[in-house]
């Protein structure tokens, strides 16, 4: 089978998309509307791209109407944000928060989740998150228009918060206390509990 995304409905050319860029790591994202009501959702085109600075890329794409989402109109006006690791014992929560709802809505509220303050930006943090990465937005690129176009949010981690219980007690964090959950196509998910090494040559 071959797909010409010029001649398939922006749809299909999503779910082809999704379907096999798996998995995909989960960037579960708190902003701050002008009038201070906390925003959080979650977001599977995410990744870290480089750590002099650090830099961290997701992607609010454009709703199937062609209206940003928004978390989007929040870093155009604020610039801040966190991102937290979407974690198994986390997981119902973070798809509860991926609802639509109305601007005038704060899924912290609805998920019934509770918030701290963040140490260098305004967004606050979600306290039962064993991840935290406070970020300040370097840019924004736009690509595209219409349904689903994307949103490339290039952010700065200026602070980095890790739960010593996912620590591995040798400088890093052990994926097997973190348990981070991703995406795949369709409304499938996967844990990251599967593991194997390889050492580089």
């Amino acid at each position: 089978m071959q797909i010409d995304p010029s001649a398939t409905p922006v749809p299909e050319v999503y779910q082809y998309l999704v379907g096999v860029v798996t998995p995909r790591p989960i960037a579960w994202v708190t902003t701050l509307s002008p009038d201070g009501l906390v925003n959080l959702a979650p977001f599977s085109f995410f990744n870290a791209f480089g750590a002099n600075p650090p830099v961290v890329v997701f992607s609010p794409t454009l709703r199937r109407d062609g209206t940003k989402k928004d978390t989007l109109l929040n870093l155009e006006r604020l610039g801040e944000f966190v991102v937290h690791a979407a974690v198994a014992p986390l997981a119902e929560v973070v798809n509860l928060t991926s609802k639509e709802v109305a601007a005038e809505v704060s899924e912290v509220d609805l998920a019934g989740l509770t918030t701290v303050p963040s140490v260098k930006v305004r967004p606050p943090r979600v306290k039962d998150a064993p991840v935290a990465m406070e970020c300040v937005v370097r840019q924004i690129v736009s690509c595209g228009t219409g349904p689903i176009a994307a949103n490339l949010v290039i952010g700065e981690v200026v602070m980095l918060h890790v739960a010593d219980e996912v620590l591995d007690g040798k400088g890093g964090v052990d994926p097997r206390k973190l348990r981070t959950v991703a995406r795949l196509g369709g409304a499938f998910w996967c844990h990251t509990s599967d593991l194997f090494e390889l050492k580089r040559p």
